[in-house]
């Protein structure tokens, strides 16, 4: 069974131990399907999407200083988004049900984005942002690259001096 198919089947087997997902894809992180069940969504515009947000929250995390990227939810008036790290160079995302328990979904989620990491790692290049001698690096180092070529590059602002406020009250 090559790489892809068994996406698949660890999609498949997300969506029978979740019954109110309504859909899961797995993707690179640049936004290219790797395979998807997906039914009534156009899966390279929702991986393309997931991409782009992903570079977001990835730029969100290091600004607040929240470490490495892990997940993301979007929660919308009739159900959730959810995006995982999927190993050095893939994202799985998954629709949801506005009745999914949470909880469950993020458990599944990981477990799921956890073993089609693996998969997808085992079979990629070794190329690009992952770096010899590195020990497995997260989704971070790539969601970094490709982030870097779609956001400018900015430092956080430094706070400002408690001493240089000057308020004024008028009587």
């Amino acid at each position: 069974m090559d790489a892809e198919a068994e996406v698949l089947a660890e999609i498949h087997r997300l969506r029978a131990r979740i019954p109110q997902l309504t859909g899961a894809l797995a993707a690179s992180v640049d936004g290219l399907v790797l395979a998807q069940d997906a039914p009534g969504v156009e899966p390279e515009g929702v991986a393309a999407l997931t991409a782009a947000a992903l570079g977001v929250a990835l730029r969100l995390a290091e600004a607040t200083g929240q470490g490495d990227f892990r997940e993301l939810l979007v929660r919308g008036v009739h159900g959730y988004v959810a995006g995982y790290a999927a190993g050095r160079s893939a994202v799985l995302t998954l629709l949801a049900q506005d009745r999914v328990n949470v909880g469950r979904l993020h458990l599944e989620g990981r477990r799921a984005s956890a073993r089609i990491g693996e998969l997808v790692d085992a079979t990629a290049p070794r190329t690009g942002p992952a770096r010899p001698g590195t020990p497995r690096p997260s989704t971070t180092a790539a969601l970094g690259s490709a982030a870097a070529r779609t956001l400018p590059k900015r430092t956080p602002a430094s706070p400002r001096s408690t001493a240089t406020a000057h308020t004024t009250t008028e009587s």
